[in-house]
């Protein structure tokens, strides 16, 4: 699927009807994971905050940037996800460093939601069944999103 949005908030709009579609599917033997990707400022934080909103997370999103990952419970009327992760793996090189976290329990449990930014820097522990989100720029304020 492919969609151009031309602010914010059209960004967020698209997350939270990709989020709704997500939690309203079955989930598989493993998490559901999330990759995303693009340059800088592209909006994969931006994404990621319409996301949550739309699994019911009141808190206010920020990249996990130096903590490396950070775990929201969602409500029960997301059951049977449970959980929405969110890794940003902008400082890292590969997967190997995001195993000292405890990324493949997670990934080996179906109740989580992952979103991965900056997932291109650690392709190498992605499970082949991951959704692919690139973001890039279009101009200032519009940007092509592209959900694989």
């Amino acid at each position: 699927m492919e969609f151009l949005s031309k602010s914010v908030r059209e960004t967020k709009k698209i997350a939270g009807d990709f989020a709704r579609k997500i939690s309203k599917s079955k989930p598989g033997k493993w998490a559901a994971v999330i990759a995303l990707s693009g340059e800088l400022g592209a909006g994969k934080t931006t994404f990621t905050q319409g996301f949550a909103k739309a699994l019911g997370i009141k808190k206010h999103i920020t990249s996990p940037t130096f903590v490396l990952m950070k775990k929201y419970e969602l409500a029960l009327k997301f059951k049977p996800y449970e959980n929405l992760v969110h890794i940003d793996a902008y400082r890292l090189s590969g997967g190997d460093d995001l195993k000292t976290i405890g990324v493949e329990e997670l990934m080996e449990n179906s109740v989580n939601i992952i979103l991965i930014e900056w997932a291109e820097r650690v392709k190498d522990i992605l499970p082949k069944s991951a959704t692919i989100v690139k973001i890039s720029h279009v101009d200032e304020n519009t940007r092509k999103i592209f959900i694989l």
